[in-house]
């Protein structure tokens, strides 16, 4: 393989696994909202969380989902992670023919 051709392939995987990193990420902030609502719901009265809730402010996070989503997400980056690691060596090994 031609080591220009390696490079273009390292450069969309480095692009793609910016993209999974960043959903990734989203995933765990989803997390962290879900986490402070929660606390939030144990002090405020029963009227301001049904309020909240009506207007989609509260509880609208699928705790279970999103874990679930960031656990493939995380597999996806580990994957792809090795396939990056595999690409380099091969674009080292062409760089040095």
């Amino acid at each position: 393989m031609r080591s220009v051709e390696l490079a273009i392939y390292a450069d969309a995987l480095a692009g793609e696994a910016a993209s999974l990193a960043a959903r990734a990420e989203r995933a765990r902030s989803r997390l962290q909202q879900a986490a402070i609502e929660t606390r939030a719901c144990a002090e405020l009265s029963e009227t301001a969380i049904e309020r909240l809730e009506a207007l989609g402010l509260l509880g609208a996070i699928d705790d279970r989902a999103v874990r679930a989503e960031l656990r493939e997400l995380e597999a996806a980056l580990d994957a792809l992670e090795e396939l990056q690691a595999w690409v380099e060596a091969e674009l080292v090994e062409a760089s040095a023919a």
